[in-house]
């Protein structure tokens, strides 16, 4: 049996969309799903609270690439550091879909704007 520490590093070296196929094997294979309703319901009822503090994390979301997908699908792989050639253009096509999750607000900012430069529509959230 493989040991919890290697699958943990094993994750953490997978690419979003690699660990993305993962999930969706993994609940094939043992008829399952993620429990995300449990935790959106969790998020929805702290989210109130958290209103009043500042919001000091950021996701960029790629809403659409526009008309100069290459571009965009070239700025995607410079943003998110060990994405390949056909991650970035599945993830591009795919949009919406998150860039970057919990970030600084100035890396937010930048990743907009290089983005929106590119052509693409993003929003910060």
């Amino acid at each position: 049996m493989a040991n919890v520490d290697e699958l943990l590093e094993t994750f953490g070296n997978m690419t979003l969309l690699e660990l993305s196929d993962f999930v969706k094997k993994f609940e094939e294979k043992f008829e399952v799903t993620a429990a995300a309703p449990v935790a959106v319901a969790a998020v929805g009822a702290a989210a109130p609270a958290e209103a009043a503090e500042e919001q000091d994390e950021f996701d960029v979301i790629l809403e659409g690439a526009g008309e100069k997908k290459i571009q965009v699908i070239k700025v995607v792989r410079e943003i998110v550091s060990g994405l390949g050639l056909k991650e970035a253009k599945d993830l591009v096509e795919g949009a919406p879909k998150p860039i970057l999750e919990k970030v600084a607000k100035d890396a937010a900012e930048a990743a907009k704007a290089k983005l929106e430069e590119a052509g693409a529509k993003v929003s910060v959230k």
